[in-house]
């Protein structure tokens, strides 16, 4: 996968969520629809699914961030906004790649990322 596909899928998560989030306000407000849903136990299930996911991602917000106040900055944008958050985060750390990186390094602490082998250089 390509730097350009990632950011092509983060940016088409954000938008997506935006428009389905107006939709879903306009049609309904979000109190007045978790009232209505939580004694679906389907429901609630859907949502442990999505925060234990949520949680997730945000251990790997927490390695790649070194200051407590970032961690807990994006633990609070991730468990509040979600995918929006996330997907935001995704597009924080794709910029901040250093170019001629490989697209998974992205995974990595920049201090943990590996020396850029010199085209031509010996191994």
């Amino acid at each position: 996968m390509t730097r350009n596909a990632l950011r092509l899928y983060f940016a088409f998560v954000f938008a997506a969520m935006l428009l389905l989030t107006v939709l879903a306000s306009l049609q309904q407000d979000l109190l007045t629809a978790a009232v209505a849903l939580w004694p679906d136990g389907w429901f609630r299930a859907t949502l442990a699914d999505a925060y234990f996911g949520f949680l997730a991602f945000w251990l790997w917000i927490a390695y790649r961030e070194r200051a407590w106040g970032a961690r807990l900055a994006w633990l609070a944008g991730v468990l509040l906004l979600g995918n929006f958050a996330m997907a935001g985060y995704a597009l924080l750390a794709l910029s901040r790649l250093p170019a001629g990186r490989s697209v998974w390094q992205v995974l990595l602490r920049p201090e943990h990322l590996p020396p850029v082998q010199q085209v031509g250089s010996p191994r």
